[in-house]
């Protein structure tokens, strides 16, 4: 939660990532965007961060023009689908993900701190079918989906909401 346009994490923000943190853990990796919010994030949430990434920040050139950031799974999957710009964007977000979890242990975790749209093309990006996500609204604030993976392959999917 930050208000915009500004771009630090408001105390609401604060509030919710260390709530939110209290039950998160341990990570043997933590990756954030560089925004400062999604860092901000991860210190609140009570994790340091190992590495800031620019492919967390932001969509790529084209994605808004087929798609609005919060139009939730569905209609990400139905975007992704038609191979444009969203497609692309969904690839490269599945790329970094799983580049983030071949560095960690076997039987390790992750968190990954990035931004509505980026998280649910990222998430759609890995998997083969939408199962567990397809009628899911966007993710909000310190929400996301736990994949979990069998070398570059997901295996389960779970959706983590704050309510």
């Amino acid at each position: 939660m930050r208000a915009s346009p500004g771009p630090h994490l408001t105390q609401a923000g604060v509030d919710l990532a260390r709530r939110i943190g209290s039950t998160s853990g341990p990570f043997e990796r933590v990756v954030t965007s560089t925004l400062p919010r999604a860092f901000e994030t991860a210190i609140a949430m009570g994790f340091a961060v190992d590495e800031q990434l620019d492919a967390l920040s932001m969509m790529a050139a084209g994605v808004e023009d087929e798609i609005n950031w919060d139009a939730g799974f569905a209609a990400w999957a139905r975007a992704i689908k038609r191979g444009g710009a969203a497609a692309r964007f969904a690839q490269v977000q599945a790329d970094v993900l799983r580049s983030i979890v071949r560095s960690i242990p076997d039987g390790g975790r992750a968190l990954v701190i990035s931004h509505g749209g980026i998280v649910e093309a990222g998430a759609l990006g890995c998997l083969l079918l939408t199962r567990g996500v397809a009628d899911e609204p966007y993710c909000s604030y310190c929400e996301g989906v736990r994949l979990m993976f069998d070398r570059d392959t997901v295996i389960d999917v779970e959706m983590l909401r704050t309510t």
